[in-house]
């Protein structure tokens, strides 16, 4: 009896799985066979070691040859350190896929003991890999991959230099408390040369008058009367912090530390913003350049948020409804219930990219401006649906509701390779209507 229910598991799942629980230096590996015992004991693979490696490489041929099976090897995503032995694997000829680390965490445990250790957690890899329906993740080209690295550099750089700018901003309200009436951004180019020159008031106050305003005007390439103006309220601003603010000599340090920090990182992000650019013109007659040009023709969505949106996503085709798509940026809602128990506060799960989600937000939120000169909505159509929400949800709420609406939108143009419309509701189902007769002798 047990010998037939063993054939009929090797008949609906004819291979070996191979679960590997990847770290930095070593990964643990166990096979286990289609009836969910393990063929032999979990094995370390020193990455470093060349012999290691290809011993791993004999253990799985050798259990293929032993039971007659194929293999399938299946590594939890650990942001890049699976990456190489993916490669080396596949490079050997095995398929191998990548699986989701919340899915082998949630997983049923092998016993019931409390235990969780690397050789534990590679033999729940291979007891996931048997599941017949486990969803895995599909690496993208190494192009796409690339611009995904360059993008993620480049917000890292950003948000590097954001903080560096929180920190100029306070020194300054210490320091240079009226500064900032002057300069509501003191990042210009014209604000950082004059805090190198003279980053507190008494420097400005020494410094003399035609030394500031030729700075000013060299910079700022508004004339002469702009930068005399600019230098009447700079003093009127320096002579208020020796009234209103206090200034130490580490100030000083500090204030120019930060503008060359901010200097550095800008040279960063250029640079990084070029390899930007020639990549995407590297991929020029492909679906991801099409699909990049095609985002930036909706409002709010520049160069950069389209590239980085693409990249995140990989391949379109791995999504076939919206659901799957919104959910893959995470912004489907973590549902609690149990029994009579319904969770009243929603929120989205956050599980999947959150630099996505943080261009998502910004989309919304530049969809949702108006023309403070004519009055008018930038998208009418986006605004009145963010107005309805407003009515019952709070306005975090029905902002989260207008980036799962403009998630729909992308992925309906990306699915019908058309450029943005605004376009009404109403008048989105007459076209849908006109396109499918069939449904309306249904419905009739």
């Amino acid at each position: 009896m047990q010998y037939q229910k063993v054939l009929k598991m090797l008949e609906s799942i004819p291979y070996l799985s191979v679960g590997l629980d990847v770290g930095a230096d070593f990964t643990w590996m166990s096979i286990m066979l289609p009836n969910g015992t393990l063929a032999g004991k979990p094995f370390k693979i020193v990455h470093s070691d060349p012999q290691s490696r290809e011993l791993a490489v004999a253990k799985i041929k050798e259990a293929q040859e032993a039971y007659s099976l194929k293999s399938r090897c299946f590594l939890e995503s650990t942001g890049i350190y699976h990456i190489p032995l993916l490669c080396f694997l596949r490079d050997k000829g095995f398929d191998c896929s990548v699986i989701n680390p919340i899915i082998t965490k949630n997983s049923t445990n092998l016993n019931v003991r409390k235990l969780h250790n690397d050789k534990f957690d590679s033999k729940k890899a291979a007891k996931v890999g048997l599941d017949a329906s486990l969803k895995t993740s599909i690496i993208p080209d190494d192009a796409v991959i690339d611009l995904r690295n360059l993008v993620r550099d480049y917000y890292y750089f950003k948000d590097l230099q954001s903080a560096v700018v929180l920190k100029l901003t306070a020194e300054l309200k210490v320091s240079f408390p009226a500064y900032r009436k002057v300069f509501s951004k003191v990042t210009t180019q014209t604000s950082l040369k004059l805090l190198d020159a003279c980053p507190l008031a008494v420097d400005l106050l020494a410094a003399p008058k035609d030394t500031v305003v030729e700075m000013i005007r060299s910079t700022a390439r508004f004339g002469e009367k702009y930068a005399l103006a600019k230098y009447d309220a700079l003093r009127t601003a320096a002579e208020d912090a020796a009234i209103f603010g206090r200034a130490l000599k580490s100030n000083s340090v500090r204030i120019r530390l930060y503008i060359d920090s901010y200097r550095e990182y800008q040279k960063r992000l250029d640079t990084i913003m070029e390899a930007i650019h020639a990549s995407v013109d590297g991929l020029k007659d492909s679906p991801v350049y099409d699909h990049i040009l095609l985002l930036q023709s909706l409002r709010g969505i520049g160069f950069m948020s389209a590239v980085v949106l693409v990249a995140e996503m990989g391949s379109f085709n791995l999504f076939p409804s919206p659901k799957k798509l919104y959910a893959y940026f995470g912004l489907d809602p973590a549902v609690k219930q149990s029994g009579k128990f319904n969770g009243e506060k929603v929120h989205m799960s956050k599980r999947g990219s959150s630099l996505a989600r943080r261009i998502l937000h910004m989309v919304a939120l530049n969809n949702l401006k108006v023309d403070k000169g004519r009055g008018i909505p930038v998208n009418p159509v986006i605004h009145s649906y963010y107005t309805d929400k407003c009515k019952a949800k709070k306005k975090n709420v029905a902002v989260g509701a207008v980036m799962h609406k403009i998630c729909n939108i992308i992925f309906a143009m990306l699915r019908d390779n058309k450029p943005f419309e605004v376009i009404t509701p109403q008048e989105h189902c007459k076209r849908y209507l006109a396109a499918h007769p069939d449904k309306v002798q249904r419905a009739a």
